[in-house]
């Protein structure tokens, strides 16, 4: 969905595009890589049913997942390095949400956010 090659681009539209894949069922979890990772994780955290967590580091990355139920990371291309990049997204994707009763209640808690 990304960009292809060097040009400038305007990181949300992608982030949109992403989040929209994943709330359709178009993907099951998504990663976004931009400068920094930040301002694509709030532009995705402006679509309904988008849950956009920013990490550089694997503990973070699997908390996202594992306790919020993040579907989204962000991830900063000019902060991480390669190698750790990838570890960050290992641990993103290899880790499910929580299924405990704590846990459940706090992410229905910030989907009812949504609603307001």
């Amino acid at each position: 969905l990304g960009a292809h090659d060097e040009s400038s681009v305007d990181y949300p539209d992608y982030a949109q595009a992403l989040a929209q894949a994943v709330i359709k069922g178009e993907a099951q979890l998504g990663i976004l890589i931009c400068g920094t990772g930040i301002g694509m994780s709030i532009a995705a955290n402006k679509v309904t049913g988008a849950y956009a967590a920013h990490a550089s580091d694997c503990y973070s990355a699997r908390m996202a997942r594992l306790h919020n139920g993040a579907n989204i990371l962000a991830i900063g291309g000019r902060v991480l390095g390669p190698e750790l990049a990838r570890e960050v997204v290992r641990a993103f994707l290899t880790t499910e949400p929580a299924d405990d009763e704590r846990h459940v209640r706090r992410r229905r808690k910030i989907q009812s956010l949504e609603e307001q």
